[in-house]
């Protein structure tokens, strides 16, 4: 049987490589950050809030332990999580703490969020 993971290549395209690994290179603080946004959004239960958090703007750990059906201890790790990765922002209320995402992870977060609900509304038409 032959080994389909080889790469035969007769010739290199030396500025290809060159240019590729500049752009990367370039990039690399993007590639980081997207790279941490997607690793924390990665987790079901951590999509799932930042999605209610999307739709509601602001939640606070109770609330979501109530939705999710977690235990707040279990929210509160998740959200934690997301603060120290800068996905999400705390605010304080007297003693509530009320969390939402940090507005420049939207443009990025909204397009996943749209494939949920646009997916949940093609399976209610079949």
């Amino acid at each position: 049987m032959e080994n389909q993971n080889t790469c035969i290549r007769v010739l290199a395209d030396a500025n290809q490589i060159k240019e590729c690994k500049e752009l990367l290179s370039t990039n690399q603080i993007v590639f980081t950050g997207l790279s941490n946004i997607l690793a924390l959004a990665g987790n079901e239960a951590r999509l799932k809030i930042l999605f209610l958090l999307e739709e509601e703007g602001e939640l606070c750990p109770c609330d979501l332990a109530d939705i999710l059906s977690m235990s707040i201890p279990a929210i509160s790790q998740h959200l934690r999580k997301m603060k120290d990765g800068r996905i999400i922002k705390a605010r304080k209320v007297a003693q509530t703490i009320f969390y939402s995402i940090e507005p420049k992870h939207l443009k990025l977060l909204k397009p996943l969020f749209s494939h949920i609900t646009e997916s949940s509304k093609k399976a209610e038409q079949i």
